[in-house]
């Protein structure tokens, strides 16, 4: 019974939850994506690529860090020298500890996709 009780405390004290998504094209955040397409510039794929990019919070009130997508993008993009991803999966993640308290919390934004550079014409 004592196991019982300390399985449902772990998973009352700790939760989280997890969104999926998929996109076609994702350009960095200085890109002019518009512009990319509009010239139907040719592209050289650099590869696979992953990053994360998270966002803390203390006692629910002091934030640190950044969870947006357009920093995960970049993150990935500045590894390889790439101007934008394709074939993109994008997952957003909340977790929280104590949540009834908030004492502690964090979200994470992570992208997954193929980096791709453009040529010049």
């Amino acid at each position: 019974m004592r196991g019982k009780i300390i399985l449902l405390l772990t998973v009352v004290l700790l939760t989280g939850c997890t969104s999926v998504g998929t996109l076609g094209i994702v350009t960095k955040s200085t890109g002019d994506p518009g512009s990319m397409l509009r010239n139907a510039q040719s592209y050289k794929e650099l590869g696979p690529v992953q990053s994360q990019a998270c966002r803390f919070f203390l006692l629910g009130v002091i934030p640190w860090g950044d969870a947006t997508l357009s920093t995960a993008v970049d993150n990935a993009l500045s590894n390889v020298g790439g101007d934008a991803l394709i074939n993109v999966t994008v997952s957003n993640s909340l977790y929280g500890f104590v949540p009834i308290y908030n004492v502690f919390a964090y979200t994470c934004t992570d992208v997954n996709g193929i980096a791709i550079k453009f040529e010049k014409n």
